[in-house]
């Protein structure tokens, strides 16, 4: 086992906190693609099975509201791999923000960028620079050429066996999804690297459609009887063979002698699609309510962890940037702001997130409505987004602009306010209910919109056809 001791000048500059002769610890990130915060046997499905996930949490310790900071693919990795909000970046969408009935949106939405900027340090970049052997297996979704590929972008290794496109059924019933042959990959790449500190990043494919499992898997589920709430074998099936790939994983690491020394991270990228509802939280992938960017996750470090705890401090994805980088003693890039805020304290139990509030941005229109959404024409309109404590607070800018602002706030309906502690489904809007509540949550959420410069949709669209 390697044993990378941390100087006093990392540990000064990165602010960790850490004993003189902590060894830094492994990194192994495995993201899940829309796997929603129901999927899981340890959040509740009542037909999915995830048996080496419900095992894991019982090692770790689960989170129970992790945030997605994009209610979409792109714009989540993103994040995450940035440690900043949209607004800084611009990824939005997958491919366009103007995605659905044109005649029916009433704003021209922010035009989306497809690729993180090459001048962005990313995570892997950080980490690198702080003596880590960097690998990414499976999805990037970031773009490429020009400098925003990921070996470009501080990753070491790459290795994608689903490439040109991912979401087309490629019928090899050995590696559905490539769950498998990237589970090889990244397990030959920690093998490679046990003597050094590495940052393995396992971006699945899995569940993302089109669906795809083992035969064996499928019939298992096909014969299963089914759940009040789910009952998709396919689905099901897709689930268990991604689980069973994150048991080899683990299993790796233990034949390597790496677990006592590994952090390790499990979630998604965003929630669940409509082929798996997701109450009692509202909605799915795409829009902004709990069901599009609640994420199951659980975070395993031995000896620094405690096994079978949870936390229910709302937590986002930005927040992985600061927290890995300190745990690895790495300096934040300079003159690059970071978003999020390390959940180190949180590991431990022992400490407590300066921060208010998440935020969340989307200057857009997502086609194919949701279940329980706003309406039935997009997953999600121009739409800003604040969680602070128990409230949580949308602000729909088609309202907002065109029908009156904050004068007419009492009719308009620009704005919806949830007690998520007290309503997770998002049932009540109370916005008229509790205006006092929503008038704090409404200066928080545009003085962060100034202050993020988040760009908004302005001009009117004229292709727009009331009726």
């Amino acid at each position: 086992m390697h044993r990378n001791v941390i100087s006093r000048r990392q540990l000064l500059a990165g602010g960790a906190g850490w004993l003189a002769g902590a060894e830094k610890p492994n990194i192994l990130f495995v993201l899940a693609d829309d796997l929603g915060w129901k999927d899981t046997g340890f959040n509740g499905s009542d037909f999915y099975e995830t048996p080496n996930l419900d095992r894991l949490k019982g090692e770790g310790m689960i989170f129970s509201q992790a945030y997605a900071c994009g209610a979409n693919c792109a714009p989540s990795r993103a994040c995450l791999l940035s440690g900043q909000y949209t607004p800084r970046h611009g990824v939005y969408a997958v491919g366009s923000t103007k995605r659905g009935p044109v005649k029916k949106m009433r704003l021209e939405p922010v035009p989306n960028k497809e690729y993180l900027e090459p001048s962005t340090v990313t995570l892997a970049e950080a980490l690198r620079s702080a003596g880590y052997a960097t690998g990414l297996f499976g999805k990037w979704h970031l773009g490429a050429g020009n400098g925003s590929e990921p070996k470009a972008q501080g990753f070491d290794e790459y290795f994608d066996p689903r490439l040109p496109d991912p979401n087309r059924k490629r019928d090899l019933p050995d590696d559905p999804k490539g769950i498998y042959s990237l589970t090889r990959a990244a397990g030959a790449f920690m093998e490679k690297n046990r003597h050094q500190p590495f940052f393995a990043y396992v971006a699945h494919h899995a569940i993302h459609s089109t669906l795809e499992a083992r035969p064996a898997t499928l019939e298992k589920f096909r014969a299963k009887a089914k759940g009040a709430q789910h009952s998709n074998a396919l689905y099901a099936a897709c689930v268990y063979d991604l689980d069973d790939g994150v048991g080899q994983l683990l299993r790796r690491l233990s034949e390597l002698d790496l677990q006592r020394n590994t952090l390790l991270v499990f979630t998604s990228d965003n929630g669940g699609t409509q082929q798996s509802l997701q109450e009692p939280l509202r909605g799915s992938k795409g829009c902004y309510y709990e069901g599009g960017i609640r994420e199951p996750m659980i975070v395993r470090w031995p000896g620094r962890v405690a096994a079978g705890s949870s936390c229910a401090v709302p937590v986002a994805s930005v927040d992985f940037y600061p927290t890995l980088l300190e745990a690895a003693g790495g300096r934040r890039p300079a003159g690059q702001a970071l978003d999020g805020e390390s959940l180190l304290p949180l590991f431990t139990g022992r400490g407590k997130l300066k921060r208010e509030a998440i935020y969340w941005h989307f200057p857009g229109y997502l086609d194919v409505p949701v279940p329980r959404g706003r309406d039935n024409d997009f997953r999600t309109r121009p739409v800003s987004v604040i969680r602070k404590g128990d409230w949580k607070l949308l602000l729909y800018h088609e309202e907002w602009q065109l029908d009156g602002g904050h004068a007419r706030i009492a009719g308009n309906h620009a704005v919806e306010l949830f007690n998520i502690a007290e309503d997770v489904g998002e049932r009540r809007d109370l916005a008229q209910d509790n205006s006092a509540k929503r008038e704090e949550l409404l200066r928080d959420l545009l003085l962060w919109c100034e202050k993020i410069r988040a760009p908004l949709p302005e001009r009117r669209n004229p292709e727009y056809a009331p009726g």
